[in-house]
């Protein structure tokens, strides 16, 4: 058998060696029929009975989690089962069957496409691969009600397999509830076809702590079922049946690998301080209460962003103040003083909260989102600040202001908050009087006036994501220009270097809350130019944290003040690469 490599987006790393396990796209085998008259009422039916099973299905998932397993898997649940109980899921293809005459299949097909379609047009990465979970429900449906539900190997299967191999899932993408299923019986990790570095089964691998690659394009086209296949998640490859030779120096590196990850452990509870004497927070980021689970487990020391929006997406009806009031105090309570990053509303054109709901933008990443859209409904960005400052009385709640371009949208922002404040006292209810008030720098316009933005501010927050792509004009989920998305390009280093200084400068705290914080390559950089907060998913602050500890600032400061000179960013990427090797040879790491 001929050996060949398959390239695409390594979201969790690791390295696996397994038989591939094959899992069938559903959607390729619907087919569209007309029905007579007299069998419409069945279909509904047949329909209506495919929707309750699903539902039976994903709560019995749902209540066999273990009390350990990771947060995400009941929240992604949670998101599925919400899905199915919308009537644009659950009543709408039933109009379809009676008006168009078709069979269940083709139309829950037809209503997908239709929302998908909405999601497609959402700028933000996140939100938009929220559209795979509206596939992965569908597809559930449709597979129950072709009679095949099961996506499993049998128990037969699984111990056919030689005991030299674990099962590594081949699929055009992965659904929460599946991954749950595949975690139980330990397959080795995850390969897929579509999805990006914020789809759930990037989160979800990353939280099981499963090697993971996406965005293979043909990968379940051209892996066939039984295959030895070796998964580098670190470097986004996939070797199909690899020879002798290959085998045994993967073999290798998977033993190194396991052995890294368990070293690791040994310094969860040792704090991120620099060989000289530097101490860095390392923060992590969340979207749901229940993922302070894993905030505590990786040892973090605060959260440095809470996104709010998800207590507002896929429903039809706004949180009331009670509703996001007790979501903000139970992870303030949670966090018991620790500083919790609260960042308000995200929504707006490219972002919506009802999945039924077509706003029409000519580019939703210029639009009226964030802070542009609080500003216009202020009666919204009102209720939800009452609810943070009204939580600010449990813990030691931050709250940030996303996408911030001019002073103007600063300061009325400040003079809602005034009024809020002003509500509560009015009403006699507590909160912290002094609450800090932080600004997101994800925009150029917001990092080349940063100075100003840090005087009448308590702290700023780097979101690297939005910035990279704003200052370079690139979609990284477009695979036509994904590859020219580099953090290291100087002019986003430029920008990033002049909000540290405007910081500095006006005794302000400046943290970065983007991909770039979770990235271990990205480390030393990022404190040699000056950082001490750092802000990333849980499961990467044990790699950055390591780097810290065989840190020495004197070095860093200076080679990085190096890199910041450069204009070529060919130049730049060595010398990254060789400022992660520096070790100052005099002193030692700490055990």
């Amino acid at each position: 058998m001929t050996s060949f490599s398959i390239h695409g987006v390594g979201v969790s790393s690791g390295i696996a060696i397994g038989q591939a396990h094959l899992i069938s796209n559903a959607l390729l085998e619907v087919v569209h029929y007309q029905l007579p008259m007299h069998l419409i009422d069945d279909e509904i039916k047949r329909f209506s009975d495919a929707i309750a099973t699903v539902k039976y299905d994903l709560e019995k998932i749902n209540s066999s989690l273990r009390k350990n397993a990771p947060a995400e898997l009941s929240a992604f649940i949670g998101t599925h089962l919400m899905m199915l109980s919308d009537k644009s899921l659950s009543e709408a293809p039933k109009k379809i069957i009676q008006n168009e005459k078709c069979n269940a299949e083709w139309a829950i097909k037809l209503q997908m496409d239709e929302i998908v379609e909405q999601f497609e047009q959402i700028e933000d990465d996140y939100l938009r691969e929220r559209k795979q979970d509206v596939i992965q429900v569908v597809e559930r449906v449709i597979k129950v009600l072709l009679g095949h539900p099961s996506q499993l190997a049998t128990e037969q299967q699984l111990s056919a397999l030689s005991e030299e191999h674990k099962l590594i899932l081949v699929a055009h993408d992965i659904s929460p509830a599946d991954a749950i299923q595949f975690k139980q019986h330990e397959f080795a990790a995850f390969i897929t076809d579509v999805g990006g570095i914020t789809s759930h089964t990037a989160i979800l691998a990353r939280s099981l702590n499963i090697p993971s690659i996406v965005a293979l394009q043909k990968a379940r086209d051209l892996i066939r079922d039984g295959e030895i296949i070796i998964v580098d998640g670190k470097q986004g490859v996939v070797i199909v049946n690899p020879d002798k030779n290959i085998l045994t120096e993967y073999k290798l590196r998977q033993e190194q690998w396991e052995l890294e990850q368990q070293k690791l452990q040994r310094i969860k509870s040792t704090k991120a301080v620099t060989l000289d004497g530097i101490n860095i927070d390392l923060f992590a980021n969340i979207e749901v209460p229940d993922d302070v689970t894993a905030v505590k487990a990786a040892g973090a020391t605060g959260i440095g962003l809470y996104r709010t929006e998800f207590l507002f997406m896929n429903r039809r009806e706004m949180p009331d103040e009670e509703e996001q009031f007790i979501a903000y105090k139970k992870v303030a309570e949670a966090m018991k003083g620790d500083v919790v990053i609260i960042r308000t509303l995200d929504l707006g054109a490219d972002k919506q909260m009802n999945p039924d709901t077509v706003v029409t933008c000519a580019n939703p990443a210029l639009g009226l989102r964030a802070i542009r859209y609080c500003l216009s409904e202020p009666q919204i960005f009102h209720t939800q600040l009452r609810a943070l400052l009204r939580a600010s009385h449990f813990g030691n709640i931050k709250i940030l202001v996303p996408m911030l371009s001019t002073l103007s949208e600063l300061r009325q922002t400040k003079l809602l908050l005034e009024r809020a404040k002003l509500s509560l006292r009015k009403q006699g209810v507590l909160f912290n009087e002094n609450i800090a008030l932080g600004g997101m720098i994800e925009i150029p316009a917001a990092a080349i006036n940063a100075e100003a933005f840090a005087s009448e501010l308590d702290f700023l927050s780097i979101g690297t994501n939005d910035l990279i792509q704003y200052t370079l004009a690139i979609d990284r989920t477009d695979d036509a220009v994904a590859h020219l998305y580099n953090p290291l390009h100087p002019s986003v280093l430029k920008l990033i270097s002049m909000t540290i200084k405007a910081g500095e400068k006006l005794g302000k705290s400046v943290s970065v809350c983007g991909e770039m914080a979770g990235d271990a390559k990205l480390t030393k950089l990022l404190i040699g130019m000056g950082l001490r907060q750092l802000s990333m998913h849980p499961s990467h602050i044990l790699s950055v944290k390591q780097q810290i500890l065989h840190s020495q600032m004197s070095a860093l400061s200076a080679n990085s003040r190096k890199i910041l000179n450069l204009t070529d960013i060919e130049k730049i990427e060595p010398l990254v690469a060789k400022l992660n090797r520096i070790a100052d040879l005099r002193m030692h790491p700490r055990p």
